[in-house]
Order: C-alpha cells, then structure tokens, then sequence
C-alpha cells in the first residue's frame, strides 16, 4: 500500500479502463434485439476490439518510447472517452464495430503501457507492481459489467455514456499525478525502440513465444465466456452485470492473493497448468449443462476465480522469461494473446448458428486443452521462469 501517488493514478485510471472491457457484457443481447442483429454480428464488439488491440499491441512500445508513458497513456484513455461517447449515439451494430474498433486501439495504448508504467514507478519491486496490475484488472472487469448492466437496464446507451464520464476523470487524475518530466521516473529516456521488436523477441527467445500461444489459447476459452454465455443466462441486463459483478470479484480476489500463494508453494508453472485444467472443467460444465440457466450461472461466476489466478500466473512469467524490455515483452505477448482473444467471439457465435449453443463451450474447453499440452512439450523453454522467480 505504500506506493507513490503517480501509482495510484495510474491504477485508478487502469481500474476504469479496465471497466470499459466488460461494459457490453451484459447488454449483448439487448443490442442484439434492439439493433436487429444476430449474436454473431454483435459478439464482433468483442472481435474488432481485440482484434485492432493485438495489432496495436506491437506499436506501443515504439509509441511509448517516443512520447514518453505519461502522454502514451492519456492518449489512450482519451480515445477510449471520445469512441465510448460516440457509442451511445450508434444506430446500428456495424456503428458500434467499429467504433469498438477504435476503443482497442486506446486500449491498446493504454494498458500496456499502465503495466510498464506501474512496474516503473512502484516502490516495491515488479511482483507487486504486477499485483496491484492485476487487481486493478479484476476490479475493473468485475465493476464494469455491474455498471454496464445497471445502466443497459435504463438504455442500452447508458454504459456508452457512462464509460467516457469515467474516463474523462481517469484523464483528468493523469494530467494531474503522473510525472512527466525527461529524466524523472517512468518517463526517464528510453532508447528508440524498433516496431521489429517484438517480432525479433518472438524469433530469439523461444520462452515468450510459448507463452504467448499458450495465453492465445487460453483466451479462445476466456473470451468464449465474455462474448457468448451472456446469450445462453437467458437474464436481464442488471441481472447479468450483477453475475460478472460476482465473476470480477472472484478474479480481483484471486489474482492479488491466491496466486502468490500458489506461486510460492508450487511453482509458477505448476500452478499455471493445474487452473487450466480447472478451466477445462468449468467449461466443459458450461457445454454440458447449457440449457440449465443455474449451472450455467455458476460455471462463470466460479471461472473467475480460475482466470485471476491465471493472469497473475502467466503475466508473472511473461515478464521473467526473456532478457528484453519489459515493454517489448509485453507487446510481443500481448500481439499473441489477444489474437486468441479476437478469434473467439465470432467463431462463438457461428458455431452456436451452425450447431447448438453447447459446442461453443465444448470448443473452447478443446483449446484450453491444448495450451496445456503445449505447455508439456515446450517445458524445457519455460522451466527457467520458476528458477527466476525464486531467485527475486
């Protein structure tokens, strides 16, 4: 808790962003019937928006280190309030795609220059920093889709609206608290960075492209549950944000605190490989029971308790398994995992057209699956990040 001030704006200011990536949640289907949609062509808010953030992800190092991370993340934060604002006023689905579009990018701009950010400017080292980053993504996402709900059950337009008021404060918080001076802080010089980068980290270090295909994986599964179980819960708008609210809390609260834990006692990636089997599971409940609203119900709300220590796991191993930049790091890991996070809404949704709305759960338990045995055969490239991490 003894961290400077420009910490807690920057995690004040990631809590909000945050908030913005679980907003439409409980209001998918509402735009579905609102708009005259198919759940294929809305669950694409979830699909442009990861899909322009994996691209972007590979520019913010470059972007950072030529405006300085200060300015890095108050241009992204203020792209995120002008396309939320703009959100509301859509009038179609096609609109809000592309819009959501934008919203990556600052997103993009935004959260992984935050992580460089905290890890920077902390006075309690990178383990911690990654903590306070991770607990502002589980307050963030459990916050966002209660409020989105709460007001999508006034109008679907209200969460658009709203997002860009909190962003506006989150704005104002970084002008005012983060340090900007040359030389000083998280905005020391840094050499130029190439857009090659990550591209070079991905070829040269084996250990962060396997983490970053085992996290690509595993977000087919993850966004799986924030792009489609809304359309099987069968709940209102205030309904579903307060199941996400559950959700989020159960991620906050494992990501701060159970995975240090499970890190210490077993080992990074022990730890890492028995949640996804965990996470395998819960899908899998969700494919079997689908038309059971309960069952269905709990699976999510229990799957973020899995996914908070599951980020914490992974971010942890990214940031100690290759020696370059730890925001060349991130962009190279971010580019992968947020392909995953694209792929899966869209594929959701049209598999749940041509099939049944079972095989979209069934399918991404298969990918998360697979990351697990990916991890099985590439762990001679990965097995230097526990050493790494008892050696801090």
């Amino acid at each position: 808790m003894k961290q400077p001030i420009a910490v807690w704006a920057v995690f004040f200011a990631s809590v909000i962003a945050f908030m913005g990536m679980g907003l439409v949640n409980p209001i998918l289907r509402e735009l579905s019937e609102k708009l005259h949609a198919q759940p294929s062509e809305v669950t694409l808010l979830f699909t442009s928006y990861n899909a322009v953030m994996a691209v972007a992800m590979l520019i913010t190092s470059t972007v950072s280190a030529r405006l300085g991370i200060k300015w890095t993340l108050i241009a992204g934060i203020g792209v995120i309030a002008t396309v939320s604002f703009l959100g509301g006023f859509a009038g179609d689905i096609w609109t809000l795609v592309g819009l959501r579009a934008g919203w990556g990018l600052g997103n993009a701009l935004f959260v992984a220059t935050a992580l460089s950010a905290l890890v920077s400017l902390s006075s309690s080292g990178t383990a911690k920093a990654i903590i306070l980053y991770e607990a502002a993504a589980g307050i963030g996402m459990s916050v966002g889709p209660w409020l989105g709900g709460t007001l999508g059950d006034i109008n679907w337009r209200g969460p658009f609206f709203g997002v860009s008021a909190l962003m506006v404060i989150g704005f104002i918080a970084l002008a005012a608290f983060m340090p900007a001076r040359k030389g000083a802080g998280a905005d020391a010089p840094k050499p130029k960075t190439s857009l090659a980068a990550p591209f070079r980290a991905l070829k040269q270090h084996r250990s962060l492209l396997v983490l970053g295909i085992v996290a690509a994986l595993y977000n087919i599964g993850f966004f799986t549950i924030m792009a489609y179980a809304p359309f099987v819960m069968g709940l209102h708008p205030k309904e579903m944000g307060y199941v996400f609210l559950g959700w989020g809390v159960l991620l906050a609260i494992t990501s701060v605190y159970v995975a240090p834990i499970l890190q210490r006692k077993f080992g990074t990636l022990k730890s890492l490989c028995f949640m996804l089997v965990l996470f395998v599971a819960d899908l899998l409940v969700m494919g079997i029971f689908t038309s059971t609203k309960e069952a269905v119900i709990a699976a999510v709300i229990c799957a973020g308790g899995i996914l908070g220590n599951i980020n914490t796991l992974i971010t942890t191993a990214v940031m100690d398994a290759a020696p370059v930049e730890r925001s060349t790091a991130s962009s190279a890991y971010s580019f992968l995992r947020f392909i995953g996070a694209a792929i899966s809404p869209y594929m959701a949704g049209k598999l749940a057209e041509h099939f049944n709305s079972s095989v979209p759960f069934l399918v991404g338990a298969g990918f998360v699956l697979l990351s697990i045995a990916f991890i099985g055969l590439n762990a001679k490239h990965i097995r230097h990040v526990d050493r790494t991490e008892s050696a801090h």
